[in-house]
């Protein structure tokens, strides 16, 4: 009876802790369209607006990061103290938000009150990826949206463009992710943009970063000037900017990463190798992206009364 218990006792803490809990067919009797739903409502607003796939993705991950996956990211607060309010996620694009807000009314429409902000979050980020060309994956469902979200909360949570790897490492640690999910992960850079800002650095110091290939520098300083408006923006991978593939690797094994924390996993010899891997074999960077997104997908899950099904996404109930 005492070895029964301790099972039990074991089970609760796991689930407590917002793991385990998630399963494919969650929705399967609550809300059995609830996948063709998203996707139909995801899919009219990519047709509609290019930026949707990165905005949708990066909200995914800031979002996990931070509290974990519990779209506390979506929270707005009329005091300006909530997440998408701390610096850090000030630039993260209007789009991925309407995303989740669309998906969210078409399927409150059909299954109101069943499936929360945080799965549809979940489900629209793999839908974008597919759309770009990545690879489709089943996802993980059954998650709980937050009851906390806070600006305080973001900046000790999230990568910093300026990590080295050890600091990269570290931060993806926290969420049970090893270097090789971090790198895979970092492979969505393959997509999107970045403000001039968050890299300038690099180029406007005592010297030009000498990790940077001189040439690149050269279209990385036309494009963003010296005091350069803080608006401008420039693709994190230049040649195929919109489509989720693996040149994002190729350009760190040619000088061309846009962040010092991106070309660090190549000059890093620690993370060179699996650098390369991903920049000669696109299926195997695909293939370790779907584990480590599937692992980040399960950080932090709010179960029973510690979460609950929003009924706007941007408000708690």
């Amino acid at each position: 009876m005492k070895n029964v218990f301790m099972v039990l006792l074991i089970g609760f803490t796991i689930l407590s802790k917002g793991e385990g809990q998630l399963a494919e067919n969650f929705y399967i009797s609550s809300c059995p369209n609830v996948e063709l739903l998203v996707t139909q409502a995801v899919t009219n607003k990519f047709t509609q607006t290019i930026t949707t796939g990165q905005a949708t993705l990066r909200l995914f991950l800031h979002d996990c990061f931070v509290e974990g996956c519990d779209a506390s990211i979506m929270i707005s607060s009329p005091n300006g103290d909530a997440e998408k309010d701390a610096k850090e996620n000030l630039s993260l694009p209007g789009d991925g938000f309407d995303t989740v807000i669309k998906a969210k009314a078409a399927v409150e429409a059909v299954c109101p009150g069943v499936v929360s902000c945080a799965d549809i979050l979940a489900l629209a980020t793999r839908d974008v990826i597919v759309l770009l060309g990545g690879p489709s994956f089943k996802v993980e469902l059954g998650r709980k949206d937050g009851l906390t979200s806070k600006a305080s909360n973001v900046e000790p949570n999230l990568p910093k463009p300026t990590f080295n790897l050890n600091q990269l490492n570290t931060i993806f640690s926290k969420n049970n992710l090893t270097q090789t999910d971090m790198i895979a992960l970092s492979g969505a850079h393959t997509i999107g943009f970045s403000h001039c800002d968050q890299f300038t650095d690099r180029l406007y110091s005592s010297q030009v970063d000498p990790t940077l290939n001189p040439s690149y520098a050269q279209e990385l300083m036309a494009g963003c000037p010296r005091n350069v408006d803080p608006a401008i923006v420039l693709a994190l991978d230049p040649q195929t900017q919109f489509v989720f593939d693996n040149i994002y690797y190729q350009n760190l094994v040619n000088g061309k990463g846009l962040l010092s924390s991106d070309q660090v996993l190549f000059t890093d010899e620690a993370s060179k190798s699996k650098v390369v891997e991903f920049a000669n074999d696109g299926a195997k960077f695909f293939d370790a992206f779907v584990v480590a997104i599937k692992k980040l997908g399960r950080v932090g899950v709010k179960i029973g009364q510690d979460g609950e099904i929003r009924k706007d996404c941007s408000s708690f109930n």
